[in-house]
């Protein structure tokens, strides 16, 4: 009875909040729709036929070509599309309010059954298969949308979280910052038995091994990163986010050899109207590498997320809001340090 009155509530919210921009006269903005293709293996040196993924971009209300524009990529879960996901995290409307452009590339029901995009295969943790494909989507909007190559962003809940960590580890010289919602690290698994055992007790792989393994490759580029996670997540265990930190604090450490350490602040909120949390930062001198957000209460779903649709906890807090206003404070090659959360 709560979840049919709770899922009418949020269509009624959704309803309100749609009519309140058309009657205060922000425009709506608009969906275009494209693929990208990639070979997706060599057989003795000569290409497979290609291998294509579609994706959906959305632009904001007042975009222009002429502007240089921020880019976030969202990279959605099992079980979701595109649509779901957009409408789920309420991406698009945060997009028209601040100004930037929303890619969701989309996984093919045929690549996986429950559309979970394939993080626990090899080719895709070697910078090839659907990572190479995603790089591509990204490559391209970038060169036809007006967007700012220094202000583009990616983040993924779940499948799609563990697939940003492999995006930020492979392709780090795309992007600014990055967000893993609910997700795990860099080769957390290269199997599906070992996939479903890293989601429930945390992969069996070593984070301070496969960062070193992260920053070998030749195109690596460290990526500030944040981490949400539910305490109540019985479908990937929060022990793989405290993996995902390791890793990506670990591959800081290797990347610039700086034998500088790290300092952590943390602080708590305990509002009300949301799940109370804790959120850890982690700094090199006035430089911010990482923000960790645990969520009490919250299990396998988007914080703040729309309830009209599976996996999204309306209860907040709000990480679409959280995740946006964490990377603003970035730029590629040029990261700015916000001021530094109060110590408890």
């Amino acid at each position: 009875m709560w979840n049919i009155l709770r899922r009418w509530l949020a269509r009624f919210s959704s309803f309100a909040r749609r009519l309140a921009v058309r009657l205060g006269g922000r425009p709506l903005g608009q969906w275009v729709e494209g693929s990208h293709a990639e070979p997706y293996r060599r057989f003795f040196h000569f290409p497979l036929p290609l291998v294509k993924r579609s994706y959906h971009l959305y632009l904001p209300g007042r975009y222009a070509a002429a502007k240089s524009w921020p880019l976030l990529v969202m990279l959605h879960g099992c079980k979701q599309d595109p649509v779901t996901f957009s409408s789920g995290t309420r991406m698009n409307e945060l997009a028209d309010e601040q100004g930037f452009l929303v890619l969701y590339p989309e996984q093919r029901r045929w690549a996986n059954l429950y559309r979970c995009w394939n993080w626990f295969d090899s080719s895709a943790q070697r910078a090839g298969g659907e990572a190479a494909l995603i790089a591509g989507m990204v490559r391209e909007v970038i060169d036809a949308y007006g967007v700012d190559p220094r202000r583009v962003y990616i983040a993924g809940l779940s499948a799609g979280g563990a697939m940003t960590s492999i995006m930020a580890s492979c392709y780090g010289d795309l992007f600014a910052a990055c967000a893993v919602h609910s997700g795990l690290m860099y080769r957390a698994a290269e199997s599906i038995p070992e996939a479903s055992k890293a989601m429930r007790h945390g992969s069996r792989a070593s984070p301070e091994n496969t960062a070193r393994q992260a920053v070998a490759q030749k195109e690596f580029a460290f990526v500030p990163v944040m981490v949400i996670h539910g305490s109540r997540d019985e479908t990937v265990n929060p022990v793989n986010a405290d993996q995902v930190v390791e890793q990506f604090m670990a591959m800081a450490r290797l990347s610039d050899g700086d034998n500088e350490a790290s300092t952590q602040f943390t602080s708590s909120e305990h509002d009300g109207d949301h799940y109370p949390y804790e959120m850890r930062e982690y700094r090199r001198g006035d430089m911010l590498l990482l923000r960790h957000v645990l969520v009490e209460g919250l299990d396998h779903a988007w914080s703040g997320g729309n309830a009209e649709h599976e996996f999204n906890d309306p209860q907040g807090p709000d990480a679409s809001r959280m995740i946006w206003e964490f990377f603003t404070d970035f730029q590629r090659g040029e990261q700015k340090a916000p001021a530094a959360a109060v110590a408890q």
